[in-house]
């Protein structure tokens, strides 16, 4: 770049020959700046142009193989959506047909441990249910209940939780089976209850994981219990 002696503010255009010299002493300056090199022309006939355009063509190859990447993962959590928001589907409907409290909740629960693939699905209600007192995943205690004490912070919010709970909820909801347990979602119903499904994978529910289709199941167990006035 030349400087006009009469009008120093005043800068000259580069010719050609001085932007080859300057990228002969800088002959890393496209390793800079990627997107300028896949932008230059570059001579197909063998010579010395023939690593540029290798150079274009690798740095081509790498996006085409993210790009791909991407579209292979946005593909694959399309497909998990769309299996998640059937089975959601069938659940509601499940649900919906039930003539009892008692039938909703054995639907929810069977749903959560076989379409959903829960290890171990357990429940606490706060009012009784006729017909539930037998049943092993299910616990029957008043909102009030001191044993409720380290989920009271939970109680008050609909928002399913996910992750490893601390022990104490863990023995409440798991009991003799809580060493099995390494991770779990936990919805919230105010006003009804808890429902809790546990995985012996410590990386199946974690925090900061989609929660829609763990709301939505929350929601139509919640709406199909309303049918049913308790006594």
């Amino acid at each position: 770049m030349t400087i006009d002696p009469f009008n120093p503010g005043l800068q000259e255009k580069l010719g050609a020959h001085e932007v080859a010299a300057w990228l002969r002493r800088h002959a890393t300056f496209l390793q800079q700046f990627p997107d300028l090199a896949l932008t230059l022309i570059v001579p197909r006939e063998d010579g010395p142009a023939a690593s540029l355009a290798s150079y274009q063509l690798e740095v081509l190859r790498d996006k085409n193989r993210e790009l791909a990447k991407r579209l292979h993962e946005l593909s694959g959590n399309a497909q998990e959506n769309e299996r998640l928001a059937v089975r959601t589907h069938q659940l509601t409907l499940a649900l919906m047909k039930q003539a009892t409290a008692a039938g909703t909740m054995r639907a929810m629960a069977a749903s959560l441990a076989e379409d959903f693939h829960g290890d171990l699905v357990r429940m606490v209600l706060f009012h009784p249910v006729d017909g539930l007192e037998d049943d092993d995943w299910l616990q029957v205690i008043a909102e009030s209940d001191k044993r409720l004490d380290g989920f009271r912070d939970l109680l008050g919010n609909p928002e399913p939780l996910c992750g490893r709970l601390h022990p104490d909820k863990n023995a409440l909801l798991y009991a003799a089976r809580v060493e099995e347990v390494q991770s779990s979602a936990l919805l919230v119903l105010p006003g009804i209850g808890l429902v809790a499904v546990g995985s012996r994978d410590g990386n199946r529910f974690f925090p900061g994981m989609g929660t829609l289709f763990l709301r939505m199941m929350g929601e139509a167990l919640a709406t199909a219990l309303q049918r049913f006035p308790r006594e």
